[in-house]
Order: structure tokens, then sequence, then C-alpha cells
């Protein structure tokens, strides 16, 4: 069965940014290998360091009021005890006993809502350093940088979308081949065949594959459908490259040691026949 395809990485990450800032430094280039971890671009950090003081300075303000709020308590519980002791002799009108009580409650309830804001600055304070780690952008895998779409100086907006900053392929020496494989021919090919194709690059090297998936999502095309078809490649020595077209044959039967003869010698024209 013949089929064309395109040469592909097994993983391709596209690399983005998750904060919006302008590129400071860039630490790799087309075709850079990088390893998972690996910083590969910076943003300008001020800004974000700005944030991260002042969210560290909202938690200070924070915990301090909740201090506040407790002394406030001890305060009015004192205060609140002598004026219940006062009122049990009626030594003191009912209306103060009422105030002290309300003070009291008042404190406790304001203490209450300092603690709560305690946690709402822990939870600024936290997305402000988490903003100021997303500044600096790492390979997640190890690979070949495919791509880089930015350079040092230009601004990046992650808004809806995170913008793609670099796309790296996993390992190339171990690629794909997805062909398109027409329907009329869809049935006889399985998970598992031997593969032979070709590329333009280098049309005298034949290169072997092994089929690992047919995708069952038809894809209709001025109406022909065809299915993708995924096909293992092994390449050692980095000879096919990402993006090449290449010339499929699945070997959907094959016969050995069968013998083979001239489609001319199965036909006997009688010398002198005239149809």
């Amino acid at each position: 069965v013949g089929a064309t395809g395109v040469l592909q990485a097994v993983v391709t990450v596209q690399v983005g940014s998750q904060v919006s800032g302008t590129i400071s430094d860039l630490y790799a280039d087309f075709n850079s290998r990088v390893k998972k971890g690996q910083v590969v671009a910076r943003l300008e950090q001020s800004a974000f360091l700005a944030r991260l003081n002042q969210a560290q300075a909202n938690l200070a303000s924070a915990r301090a009021n909740v201090d506040r709020a407790q002394a406030s308590i001890d305060d009015t519980k004192q205060k609140y005890d002598r004026a219940l002791e006062l009122s049990r002799q009626d030594l003191l009108p009912p209306s103060d006993l009422e105030s002290a009580r309300a003070a009291y409650q008042s404190a406790v309830a304001q203490h209450q809502a300092s603690r709560a804001a305690v946690k709402q600055a822990e939870a600024a304070l936290h997305q402000a350093q988490v903003d100021l780690d997303h500044t600096v952008i790492t390979a997640p895998v190890d690979g070949v940088v495919l791509a880089r779409n930015v350079d040092v100086g230009q601004t990046v907006a992650a808004s809806f979308q995170a913008p793609v900053l670099f796309v790296i392929a996993n390992d190339l020496a171990h690629m794909q081949v997805n062909a398109s494989i027409d329907e009329a021919d869809i049935g006889r090919v399985r998970a598992g065949q031997d593969v032979t194709f070709t590329v333009d690059a280098f049309p005298d090297q034949p290169f072997q594959g092994r089929l690992e998936q047919v995708r069952l999502q038809p894809v209709t095309t001025q109406n022909v459908v065809t299915y993708n078809t995924i096909i293992s490649v092994e390449n050692p020595r980095l000879r096919l490259m990402p993006g090449i077209t290449a010339t499929v044959s699945v070997i959907v039967r094959s016969s050995a040691n069968a013998l083979r003869v001239p489609a001319a010698a199965l036909r006997f024209r009688p010398e002198g026949f005239v149809d």
C-alpha cells in the first residue's frame, strides 16, 4: 500500500510564557540542545519584584493587624469581666454592661477578620512569587530547539493564550511518519506491519519503519477520505529531519522464495494468428 507522509518528532513541545513582559535574556537558539529544567529565556523581572515586595509588606501589615486585634480583645475582655462583676453587685447600669459586651464581641469579630486578611495576603504573596518564577522560562523536556519565535527586547503578551517562544523536539533519534492512507487501502493496513519509505533528500537510500497506529478519525479533503497512520522510524544518524516528505510503502503481504516470470511469458500468440 503506497502513501505519502511527513516526518516529525515523536514529541514536540511548544514552550510559552504564562506572564506578560519583555524578553531580557535568551539562552537557546535554533538547533540548540537543551536539557529538562534548563533556562532558555528570562523576562524582565523589575515589575514582578515590586509586586512581590508589595505583597510581602501587605502580609506584614495584616499580621500586625492581627496582633492589634488580639490586644483589643484582651482589653475589652477585661472591661467586660469588670462590668459583669459590678453588674452582679448592682453597681453598674445594664446599658453599660451591654456596651462592654458589644465592645468585646466586636473585638472578637475584628480579630477573625484580621486573620482572614492574613490568609488573603498570604495568597497574594504566593501569587506574586509564582508570577516571578514564571519570568524564568525553562525547557520542559530534553531535546532540540526547532524554532525560536522571539528576540531580546521583544514584548510578549500572555492574555487568553500563551505566546509560543520556542518549539522543542524531544528526541530526533526516534521519529515518526504521519502518512495519509486512502480509504480504499485502509482495510489491509494493520499495526505492526513493516514499512519502507524514501525521501527526496536521499533518493537512493530506502529507510525502514514499523506501523504503530491507524487513527480512526477520517480526514476529508476534496471528497477524498484518508486516515492518518503513525509509522515509527529509527534515526540514529540524525539524517532525517522534521518536515521531510516521505513516500511510504506499507508491506501488507509478502511471499518468500516465490517464482517470478515475465508477464510476456504468460501470453501465447500462434504464428500467423490474426485478431
